[in-house]
Order: C-alpha cells, then structure tokens, then sequence
C-alpha cells in the first residue's frame, strides 16, 4: 500500500466499521500517513554516541600495543549494537551522507566564522578531526569526514559540506574505499571523474584546493583478499600528476607513512588503514606546510 494513501484508507476503515464521519476523521488524524516525498527535513534524530562506541572511537587512535579482544567487547554491548542499528538506518534512508553535518553545517553559518579548511574525506579525515581536537579549533579547520565513503558519496554532499560553508581551502582525501568497493565495483576512470569535479566546484566558488594522497594500506580488514598497495600507489601517481597539471598542491601522506611492503608503518596504525595520533602528528606538519 501507498504510504500517502494511509490517511484516506483509515478514514474509510473508520467508517466501515461504523463510526460517524466526525468519530472517523479524529481516528485518521490521530493515525496520519507517514511523511513521502520531499520534506524541509529528512534527518532522522540520531541517539547520542554511547560510551562503548566513544571508547571505540579513541581506541582506533590510541597508539601503542592493540588488546584487540577489549575492542571486540566494546562492539558487542547492547548499548554499541543499538546505537549502530540506528547508523545503518540513517545511511541507508541517506545513501550520500547529507544528513551527518546537517546541524554542525546549520550552526557553523549561524555562527558567522568562515572556516580556514574544510577537511572532506573518509574515516581517516573523520578520525583526524577527533584526534586533533586543539589543532583544528586553533586553526579554523572543520572535519567533514564520513567513515566508510566513496569519493562518488563526497562528491553528492560537496555542496552542502563544503562550498555553502564559504572556506577559503578545501581539502580533499578520498580513495581508500573506492579501492575497497565499498559502494559496489568503480572503476579508476570513475573515481578521477568525482576528484576532478570536486576540484572543479571548488574552484568554480573561489574555494582553493589541497590534494591529499592516499595513505598506504596493504590490506582491508573489511574486505579479505583484497590487495590494494599498488593501486593505492597509481591513484597517488594520477592524484600528483593532476595536482601539477592543475596548479594545486598535493601532499603525500603515503610516503611519509609507508612501509617496506607499501602498507602503513605499524607503530601508526592499528589495523593498517586507520592513522593512530603519531600517524596524524606526521601528517598534520605536512598539512599545515600547506595550508598556514
């Protein structure tokens, strides 16, 4: 059944069962149809973080030895398992993440501060925000990090995240799960053509552009087998040569982080995708040799 057509039916439904036109329209306002369409806000109301999920968070972080079974029963209380029910219900009613920064985007432009850097990105950008706290707020730098994106996720919510929040510097680190599939097979051509039409709308709005390379990973935890060291480092070549081509500057956070095998160093990591504080402390010298 049409949800739109949920009012009129238990208004019918009312009647049939008897009650006058008046008993029947106070039964279908009390059951309304359910919002469809276009709407002023879609956003769900997200519970606030538990603490196992916030224990997680600085877990994935925190450098040093890794007690791999503590973060296990972190995600196994009930707390952290509602908590995630409520996140993949929000992501799957909201595919390109617009509704994650809605309210921090409305309060940043009521606030009138016209941030430095906008930082768009995956998890590695959404943790580096976390981690340095001090250092974004000193500098003006607001995170717009989504765990888990694409650059084709990014690319749908660079208006909303990015231009409309007038920064003079935008920077842009995507790729490590378009190297992973997290949002089905892509192709390098496909994930070129998001980059170069972010770097292109941001321009477009007198936003200037920083590139930032990919870091190395030599596996995906969450997709066994695959292999992705050499790809990683093709993209970081077509991400350079492009930054030239284009007069933007491109930091390589893969050289700075790699290992002999072309994975993360593992003293910076703690499952050989995600930056640890000692990982970020390297590369925020990097950044803000860029960016002051």
């Amino acid at each position: 059944m049409r949800a739109g057509a949920a009012g009129a039916v238990s208004l019918i439904l009312s009647m049939a069962a008897g009650l006058g036109v008046a008993q029947a329209q106070e039964v279908a306002a009390a059951n309304p149809a359910p919002a469809v369409g276009m709407v002023d806000n879609p956003c769900p109301v997200m519970p606030p973080k538990p603490q196992p999920v916030l224990d997680l968070e600085e877990a994935m972080i925190r450098p040093g030895a890794v007690n791999l079974p503590a973060m296990m029963a972190l995600a196994q209380t009930p707390e952290f398992q509602a908590y995630a029910a409520a996140k993949t219900a929000r992501e799957a009613a909201d595919g390109p993440g617009l509704c994650f920064y809605r309210e921090d985007n409305a309060a940043l432009l009521a606030s009138g501060v016209r941030p430095d850097v906008i930082m768009i990105g995956d998890s590695i950008t959404e943790n580096w925000a976390r981690a340095d706290q001090p250092l974004f707020a000193e500098r003006r730098i607001v995170g717009r990090g989504i765990g888990g994106q694409s650059s084709a996720q990014m690319l749908v919510r660079f208006r909303a995240d990015v231009i409309a929040l007038r920064p003079r510097v935008v920077h842009i680190l995507a790729g490590t799960n378009d190297v992973a599939g997290n949002g089905g097979l892509t192709s390098p051509e496909a994930y070129k053509n998001t980059i170069m039409s972010m770097v292109d709308l941001a321009r477009a709005n007198g936003i200037s552009v920083v590139l930032g390379g990919l870091p190395p990973a030599e596996r995906f935890f969450w997709r066994p087998g695959a292999k992705p060291a050499g790809q990683i480092i093709e993209l970081n070549d077509w991400l350079r040569a492009y930054a030239a081509e284009q007069g933007v500057p491109f930091i390589d956070y893969h050289a700075a982080l790699v290992n002999e095998r072309g994975g993360m160093r593992s003293e910076l990591s703690v499952d050989g995708v995600h930056p640890n504080r000692d990982a970020y402390v390297i590369m925020d010298r990097l950044l803000l040799a860029v960016v002051n």
